[in-house]
């Protein structure tokens, strides 16, 4: 696929994503996205997403927990 931001190609990658659901913070490894060479903006299927929703909603394995701080500017 052709990047939105820089016309750079994608390719598929594993990533680390950031993801809400329901006002809790997770953080999912090896994820499927599509990256983009150029920029590295990255480009997640909806059914991903969707997956993704399920799995953090049904009980789950936990790898660790951290401790994170929100701050104002």
């Amino acid at each position: 696929m052709i990047c939105e931001f820089c016309g750079g190609n994608t390719f598929k990658k594993k990533v680390k994503k950031q993801h809400w659901l329901r006002g809790e913070l997770y953080i999912v490894e090896n994820v499927e996205a599509e990256v983009c060479a150029e920029c590295g903006e990255r480009y997640f299927h909806a059914s991903i997403l969707d997956e993704l929703d399920g799995y953090l909603s049904a009980e789950h394995d936990v790898k660790e927990k951290i401790q994170v701080e929100i701050v104002n500017l």
